[in-house]
């Protein structure tokens, strides 16, 4: 029997209205800021409703280009951050699940060597491996292109481990069944191993997704010319140190721009996220 408390009850929903308000804000802020001209953002205090600039600065944000990004607009800086956040997930999980794969049903010698190695580059700093990275993609010629910024970042020891204890939990029964059953290793891992993985992988592909999204160092790195950076990159080069030199209007607006397909991403697959998390068999 649950006890009803209504005092607790208020505070829990309050707790949660502040909480809410905190971390909204500054992006309810970030969007009226948006619809409003440049003097007005430098003008304080600035206005909590928003002005009647929305669809001027938003499409001189989207179409328009933007000056100290070299005229690149941004559906061209979202296409690219999408195909980099979308390669990156698909590849460390196709990668990860495979490796894991491999590990768990496989016997072959020093397969556990393999597994801590993989496990132990987890306690490398990503400056540690930069440079040498950085000097195979100059060495293939992969400088701006979609390649050189995904491919050194596909692969992923976290995913690897996670997958890894998922597939110990699979029962030997399982296996032994599929076998009798004249199933290779290929149809058991198509057929069984992958329809039972969906929601690790859902999980995996939010949490992934969003940091291929928001990757900042190696992008900066691996890209020359203003056609291939991505959003964030971009959002760096439209600031300028004086204030008055910034757009700050198209700014605004394209930080709210660089936020909706993360967050469409985690409202899309919310239920796939939490199940991939909390289900007891995890």
């Amino acid at each position: 029997m649950i006890e009803r408390r209504p005092v607790g009850t208020l505070l829990a929903h309050l707790s949660l209205v502040l909480g809410i308000v905190v971390v909204a804000f500054p992006i309810y802020y970030t969007f009226v800021a948006s619809t409003r001209t440049t003097v007005e953002i430098l003008s304080p205090p600035l206005p909590l409703l928003p002005g009647d600039h929305f669809l001027e600065n938003y499409a001189g944000a989207l179409f328009g280009g933007v000056g100290r990004i070299g005229g690149v607009d941004v559906m061209r800086l979202l296409f690219n951050t999408t195909v980099v956040a979308l390669a990156i997930a698909a590849g460390k999980i196709v990668i990860s699940i495979l490796s894991a794969y491999a590990i768990v049903f496989f016997r072959f010698p020093l397969r556990m060597v393999f597994f801590w190695m993989i496990f132990l580059t987890l306690m490398l700093p990503v400056e540690v491996r930069i440079l040498p990275t950085y000097k195979v993609m100059v060495d293939l010629g992969l400088i701006d292109t979609y390649t050189g910024l995904t491919l050194p970042l596909m692969a992923s020891a976290t995913a690897t481990f996670l997958f890894r204890q998922f597939f110990l939990t699979i029962p030997d029964e399982l296996v032994e069944a599929a076998r009798i059953d004249g199933a290779g290793p290929w149809r058991f891992f198509r057929d069984i191993l992958l329809p039972l993985s969906k929601t690790n992988i859902a999980a995996l592909f939010v949490i992934l997704f969003i940091y291929g999204w928001t990757q900042y160092l190696w992008p900066l790195l691996v890209t020359n010319r203003n056609e291939m950076n991505t959003i964030v990159i971009a959002l760096s080069k439209m600031i300028s140190f004086a204030d008055a030199a910034t757009e700050w209007n198209l700014v605004m607006a394209t930080t709210i721009l660089a936020m909706l397909p993360p967050v469409a991403v985690v409202v899309l697959m919310q239920k796939w996220f939490v199940k991939g998390l909390v289900e007891s068999e995890k």
